[in-house]
């Protein structure tokens, strides 16, 4: 038996983009329309209405907290207009997570930006951070009497990454000073934004908040184990895992440090430039572990060994997204099982780890992807926005009851 801590937290994951439907005036929703993808987000899974029916759902499963996102285009549609209703919607939205006994976890930036920011050059523009904080008062200011747990932003270097260097994300940018420039705006707006959450609860006389970010972490491993391999994936540990955590802390913006994990990264360094060294991987198929429907290696040693990397700097560490496209249910109950067990083996190995959040509560829009990748512990049909609790999600509900792993099960 595998018995974690009886005050640990249990949960699964959703952001307003994905699932809420019709956010018409974010520049996912423009980016969309003007490349003509296959699928567009459109209604989503219809959870901007249908919220009170999926936390009634989380609650059977018996999560205790929930990680969701507030969509700053509904909240600020037009540059310094702030909508009371769609404030009022999120208030809602608080309140009926606390009434069903459920934490809320609340991200302030998961990927997508209001059009009239990114008109301004989004995340590039040198005041992108004050735009930013100047939402992240309103919504914090509202909301702070319904949540402890902020996220400021969700996984930034992914966003920098898909972004401004493969170009694949809006605003579809290829340029390594634009990333590096939207990665220190990310840092003083998470930065500003820690010291104002603390601020408003000071002054509210409220506990004090945890705030942190949702840091996507990767395992790099040589493909083959050549000294150029070896060095670009040190490289790549130091960069993309290490290097915006040490400046977060050099500051001491963190609370604790809030994890995405989902697969490792197989390294494979074509070349000795700087573009190379930092994003060439295996394109030979040299992996034979099971994969996810995408094609993402499922590794869960590689989170043992982050976890492990994680206790020099002293916080609680929340996994805030961990979880698996399938259409083979048997898979993703073993994948959260294996993961469990790797998290649980951190712990006894002195990692100091709060809380598990699944990605994601409800199949949903998979940004460029589209719908087709399956990563819900409920499944939505599209045609008549049905929900349906899959077996694994009634397993990780036993997991979840009784802070136990047996023999794969409750």
């Amino acid at each position: 038996m595998i018995q974690f801590p009886q005050n640990f937290f249990w949960g699964a994951a959703t952001s307003a983009y994905q699932v809420e439907g019709n956010n018409v005036n974010s520049d996912w929703w423009e980016w969309e329309k003007k490349l003509g993808l296959k699928e567009t987000s459109g209604p989503a899974c219809r959870h901007y209405e249908l919220y009170k029916e999926d936390f009634d759902l989380a609650r059977s499963l018996n999560h205790n907290c929930h990680r969701l996102s507030v969509e700053w285009s509904r909240v600020e549609p037009r540059e310094g207009k702030f909508s009371s209703d769609e404030l009022g919607h999120y208030k809602d939205v608080m309140r009926s997570l606390k009434e069903r006994g459920i934490e809320p976890i609340v991200t302030l930036h998961h990927f997508s930006n209001p059009i009239w920011f990114a008109a301004k050059g989004g995340w590039n523009n040198k005041d992108a951070p004050g735009y930013f904080l100047r939402f992240a008062q309103k919504v914090v200011d509202a909301l702070s009497d319904k949540v402890r747990f902020w996220v400021t932003i969700n996984e930034p270097l992914v966003y920098v990454y898909h972004a401004y260097l493969l170009g694949a994300w809006p605003p579809q940018e290829k340029s390594f000073l634009k990333a590096q420039k939207v990665s220190n705006n990310f840092i003083s707006a998470h930065v500003k934004a820690y010291k104002l959450i603390h601020a408003i609860y000071t002054q509210k006389a409220l506990p004090p908040p945890f705030v942190s970010i949702a840091k996507n972490l990767q395992e790099f491993i040589p493909c083959i184990n050549t000294f150029r391999n070896r060095c670009a994936a040190t490289l790549r540990d130091r960069t993309f895992n290490y290097a915006f955590l040490n400046k977060l802390i050099r500051h001491k913006a963190l609370d604790f440090i809030g994890v995405n994990y989902y697969t490792r990264s197989l390294v494979e360094a074509e070349g000795l430039s700087l573009r190379s060294l930092l994003l060439d991987v295996c394109k030979n198929n040299h992996s034979q572990l099971k994969k996810n429907s995408l094609g993402w290696d499922i590794y869960p040693e590689g989170l043992l060994h982050l976890l492990l990397k994680l206790r020099k700097y002293h916080l609680p560490v929340f996994i805030l997204e961990n979880g698996i496209c399938t259409e083979d249910d048997t898979l993703r109950r073993e994948f959260i099982y294996e993961h469990l067990k790797h998290i649980h083996l951190a712990i006894e190995k002195g990692a100091w780890v709060m809380g598990y959040v699944y990605w994601s509560l409800l199949d949903n829009y998979e940004w460029d992807k589209g719908y087709s990748p399956r990563f819900g512990l409920i499944q939505v049909d599209y045609a008549t926005y049905k929900r349906t609790i899959r077996p694994s999600a009634i397993d990780f509900s036993q997991i979840c009851k009784t802070a136990r792993l047996i023999n794969g099960t409750d």
